[in-house]
């Protein structure tokens, strides 16, 4: 399929138009291949992008691509060389920020809360991208961290009792530490989101909610693969999701 008849779905799905970003949501390299398969990924690193061209891949679709707010203007280095790469292929380059976080089916948030078990009830926070619910019955925050652990394949760090009874659990994926506030004022027992800062501990200590950091991209490897098969099934063509490991 054409690059043009993708994008034109795939931005009013995902309400693009809506949301005020650090980046340009969509197509962000125009390629010249007709889309056969299409490989997805959380970040468009060099790395991913060599991983996709080696299957084939003639467009890849991320949730981190380029063109960040307040980053260096030219083209040179690492970003000469990831440019390259998409450019010398043809290969395309999609990428959805803020606007895959929040769809309520296929968004980093919603396919996190099915895998945590978290019955969604609400949202919170700047442009509503906090998410808040209800567990079918009240766990300590050791044994919610240890099923945290479980679904994502990686440790998280927490912060509070380990022996404190949780049942409203807020999240926000990725690096959105800084709604642990609202968090607190939307009633939850705990806050969860990718990344932590030094401030977060204390605002746990003097609040007492408690807080995990489950990283920033085991957090967010699940909204780009449910828009990928989305996809792959509404349109026929192949569709592979590249996890290139990443501690953070």
């Amino acid at each position: 399929m054409r690059h043009t008849k993708l994008e034109l779905y795939v931005n009013p799905l995902l309400e693009v138009d809506r949301f005020r970003d650090y980046c340009p949501n969509g197509l962000q390299v125009e390629g010249q291949r007709d889309i056969r398969k299409l490989a997805t990924g959380v970040t468009a690193s060099r790395a991913l992008l060599e991983a996709a061209l080696a299957w084939g891949a003639d467009a890849a679709l991320v949730h981190h691509g380029f063109f960040w707010k307040n980053e260096p203007l030219p083209i040179r280095g690492w970003k000469y060389q990831r440019l390259r790469l998409l450019l010398a292929n043809g290969m395309h380059l999609f990428a959805y920020h803020l606007p895959l976080d929040a769809h309520p089916e296929l968004g980093n948030n919603a396919q996190l809360g099915q895998r945590l078990g978290v019955c969604a009830e609400g949202r919170f926070g700047d442009q509503e991208l906090g998410w808040i619910g209800t567990l079918p019955e009240p766990v300590t925050l050791a044994a919610f961290s240890a099923q945290v652990n479980d679904a994502l394949g990686r440790a998280p760090l927490a912060l509070g009792d380990a022996k404190r009874s949780i049942r409203r659990v807020a999240w926000c994926t990725g690096a959105a530490q800084s709604f642990f506030s609202d968090a607190i004022q939307a009633g939850a027992d705990l806050y969860l989101s990718g990344e932590v800062s030094e401030s977060t501990t204390h605002l746990a200590r003097e609040s007492g909610v408690a807080y995990l950091a489950a990283g920033h991209h085991a957090t967010e490897r699940y909204g780009v693969q449910a828009l990928g098969q989305h996809l792959a099934d509404r349109f026929g063509f192949e569709h592979r999701f590249i996890d290139i490991d990443n501690p953070v």
